[in-house]
């Protein structure tokens, strides 16, 4: 298999401060300039290697215990990627998604305990018979290149016919099951908790919800929903240390965030955002509201957040540690450095690649992998 080998240039910027209560200043947002090309002081040369290519429309992926790693396509394929020598196979017995619009095959989840129950989780968009679309999960057991066993465990109530904002990205956290569903593009639903559209999940591993949700027992809520506020949350990770669980989410034009979740909170949209319409103009009341949680951070203009990771381990020099944020507009990995307050700085990986990032993991070698271009695997190794 031929690898292509392309030096990285990465650079350093003033990023922002942690969460603040509503009666402080606002977070300071990372600046974004179009065109950074030089190394920071300190920093490591990187080597992107492109692993596999030809991939169509990859969203998702996790790692095997063995090393060989899961992708999802949006197109409905799961394909399995060897951690030898990187062949790709098609894994069957995958459910039937519908691709639509930003929906489809969207992100796979290998349970912790894998190596004992065989278990994989999906989310994936599915329409009802008249052509409206939800989010749904589902699990299964991954028996050699096939899915047996398949359970729906989750369906997003309810259906709509707009084809945007599905979020699905999952977690394992603790024997609790996370999931994120977008607004679907009806604002207003991300502040009703009779719907599902434009929040955070929290279910058992089976599907099953919890009796200490936030909004189990509350007139006309849905006992699932954990937080919401949100927009279109296509990122989710659990911090290494403190065990909490931070999620990025898109914005409107300008206003992508960072946030960390606390059960039942309200994260604002559409009543404040850092964005504004499309071809500009104000949304909402502003940037503060009493009662609403301020982003730990937010990028203006947007850099179109798709997942991130954190990243505690010794491959890259100074990197520990950090998030690791992937963008889909601005075509980046933002690396932001964590400090007592939150976070410290920022700096631009693969800024002049050119190419959109749309997941971001940290292998069982302790490298950081990459879905780029709609089509790659690739890696990040350390150059010389």
């Amino acid at each position: 298999m031929r690898l292509s080998l392309l030096a990285v240039a990465v650079a350093l910027l003033p990023a922002c401060g942690a969460t603040r209560p509503v009666d402080e200043p606002p977070p300071v947002a990372p600046v974004h300039e179009s065109n950074v090309e030089s190394e920071a002081p300190g920093e490591a040369r990187l080597q992107m290697v492109t692993l596999v290519g030809g991939l169509d429309e990859p969203w998702g992926m996790d790692f095997l215990p063995d090393g060989d790693l899961l992708i999802t396509e949006q197109g409905g394929a799961l394909k399995r990627v060897a951690g030898s020598d990187y062949a790709v196979t098609a894994i069957s017995g995958v459910p039937a998604s519908v691709q639509a619009g930003q929906g489809g095959l969207m992100d796979v989840l290998v349970h912790p305990d894998f190596a004992s129950n065989g278990l994989v989780y999906l989310s994936y968009t599915v329409a009802d018979d008249s052509n409206r679309y939800s989010t749904r999960v589902s699990r299964a057991r991954l028996e050699g290149d096939a899915l047996v066993d398949v359970e729906e465990l989750f369906t997003a109530q309810p259906f709509f016919k707009q084809r945007r904002h599905f979020g699905s990205r999952l977690l394992l956290a603790e024997g609790y099951l996370y999931l994120t569903v977008g607004d679907r593009g009806n604002r207003d639903l991300a502040q009703r908790l009779d719907s599902h559209n434009g929040k955070v999940m929290r279910l058992y591993e089976d599907g099953r919800v919890p009796e200490d949700n936030p909004f189990v027992g509350t007139d006309g809520a849905l006992p699932e929903i954990w937080t919401y506020g949100h927009r279109n949350p296509q990122g989710m990770a659990r911090h290494p240390v403190d065990g909490s669980i931070w999620v990025t989410e898109h914005g409107p034009q300008g206003g992508d965030e960072l946030n960390v979740l606390k059960a039942g909170a309200n994260y604002g949209w559409p009543v404040v955002t850092y964005g504004e319409e499309y071809g500009g103009g104000q949304i909402g009341e502003g940037t503060h509201l009493e009662g609403t949680r301020q982003p730990l951070v937010y990028w203006v203009p947007s850099i179109g957040t798709g997942n991130l990771t954190f990243y505690t381990g010794d491959i890259y020099p100074d990197w520990q540690p950090s998030a690791l944020v992937s963008g889909l507009k601005l075509t980046r990995i933002s690396r932001l450095e964590l400090d007592a307050d939150g976070v410290g700085s920022e700096t631009r990986l693969l800024a002049n690649l050119g190419m959109r990032i749309r997941d971001v993991e940290i292998g069982p070698d302790g490298k950081l992998y990459a879905l780029a271009g709609g089509a790659r695997l690739i890696r990040l190794d350390v150059g010389r």
